[in-house]
């Protein structure tokens, strides 16, 4: 496995020329480029990250369009998760995107979610994570009915959080300098712990299935 020495320009520029010709023979014709821009430093920066963030899967490039109405093959950015601590990042031309929290969430966690906000201990809690992660410049998201879920106090002082099935932080970091150098594995890790409020509350009160 070779060093993580940055993520280079070429990779940006791979993902703006895919997304101007989303097609089979441009892969073909390109995928080398995507194969040693792209995926070898994207692999080498996990592996490194893996050492303090947990075992990574790395999301093949292909879009399953079998229920899609956009058939185009590819997608336009390459993305890593790492379960075990909920964080992710992707690159694409528009550069470096981070993100944490739950994506998707089965009924038992939902459950679990709505009883530990309506808590009087662990809502508070949470309540100040998502406050403090959007004072650092995260963008709080997630799946949420349109009203307060059945059971629960129309006027509830966190009755935007109770009415989310899924809650997650993202943040476009874009393409700064340091993108490009090894020093981007550091920036990355600082980032997270920035979220860590926000991804611990939900391990300790959610936690995965």
């Amino acid at each position: 496995m070779m060093a993580f020495t940055g993520i280079p320009a070429a990779a940006l520029d791979f993902y703006e020329d895919l997304e101007n010709d989303n097609s089979k023979a441009f892969w073909a014709a390109h995928k080398h480029v995507y194969d040693e821009a792209v995926k070898a430093p994207i692999e080498a920066l996990a592996t490194e990250l893996a050492t303090r963030w947990g075992e990574f899967t790395m999301f093949r490039p292909y879009r399953d369009v079998r229920f899609s109405k956009d058939k185009t093959p590819y997608k336009t950015h390459q993305g890593v998760w790492f379960g075990e601590t909920s964080v992710y990042f992707h690159v694409s031309a528009a550069g470096l995107w981070l993100a944490g929290g739950y994506w998707q969430s089965s009924t038992p966690q939902v459950q679990r979610l709505r009883r530990a906000v309506d808590d009087d201990v662990a809502g508070p809690l949470l309540a100040k994570a998502v406050a403090g992660v959007r004072r650092k410049g995260w963008q709080v998201r997630g799946e949420q009915l349109v009203r307060v879920p059945a059971g629960y106090d129309k006027e509830h002082p966190r009755a935007e959080l109770l009415r989310h099935k899924t809650l997650t932080a993202g943040k476009e970091v874009g393409f700064p300098d340091w993108l490009h150098a090894a020093a981007a594995r550091t920036e990355i890790a600082k980032q997270w712990r920035a979220l860590a409020p926000l991804t611990s509350w939900l391990d300790t009160h959610v936690g995965h299935d």
